[in-house]
């Protein structure tokens, strides 16, 4: 895996698999009916061993879930920077059907993951169509863990979108409050206050707000 994930489906030579493993071409072979056999076999693997880190299915269910999966999904181990899954996706063109099924229902299954913590906190906003939203910034955060970017400069992203995410809770709160004060029949029922100069020139309270 290693080694398709450094150089990319396309780049990746025979004989640089063979260095890899320490097994010569029949041997490879005799396990996997040829490349695309094995980088399949390599994604595979990979996810599986992603899903095991339970980030998204931890109980109880929320924003700390997405938060955790963000900032320790994409890896930052030598070669191996970002995400396979999402790294592998800039060869869809030529990469064989069976890993773009792969790569395309893993995405899914994240993207419904994603959604059941966001819907856990009731953000008052579709959560599939937040959930969409961050799984398109993950896939951005991974693109850019190969160009180095650092994990502060990650970290610090992550949890200005989480800061984001969090408002949206109070949002709807704050939108119920504003209709019920548009109401006629609450309107009515509030009355401000002022001050009324009396016969003697002082002033005396007319109303007071309830």
């Amino acid at each position: 895996m290693p080694v398709f994930w450094k150089h990319g489906f396309a780049d990746t030579t025979l004989q640089e698999l063979e260095r890899a493993t320490g097994v010569n071409k029949s041997g490879l072979y005799t396990e996997f009916r040829d490349k695309e056999d094995l980088f399949v076999a390599c994604l595979r693997h990979y996810l599986e061993s992603q899903e095991k880190r339970g980030f998204l299915t931890r109980e109880p269910l929320g924003w700390k879930n997405v938060e955790t999966f963000l900032k320790n999904s994409p890896l930052n181990k030598g070669e191996q920077q970002g995400c396979f899954s999402v790294n592998s996706m800039r060869e869809f063109a030529i990469l064989p059907a069976e890993a773009y099924g792969v790569v395309t229902e893993n995405r899914a299954q994240l993207q419904h993951l994603l959604a059941m913590n966001i819907e856990a906190e009731k953000p008052g906003v579709a959560s599939s169509a937040i959930a969409e939203m961050v799984l398109s910034f993950f896939s951005g955060l991974c693109i850019e863990r190969n160009l180095r970017s650092g994990k502060a400069s990650s970290t610090r992203k992550i949890e200005n979108l989480m800061t984001a995410l969090r408002n949206l809770q109070s949002e709807p709160t704050r939108l119920r409050f504003g209709r019920r004060l548009a109401s006629p029949a609450l309107a009515g029922s509030v009355r401000t206050s002022r001050s009324t100069s009396n016969a003697n020139g002082g002033s005396y309270v007319a109303g007071n707000v309830f």
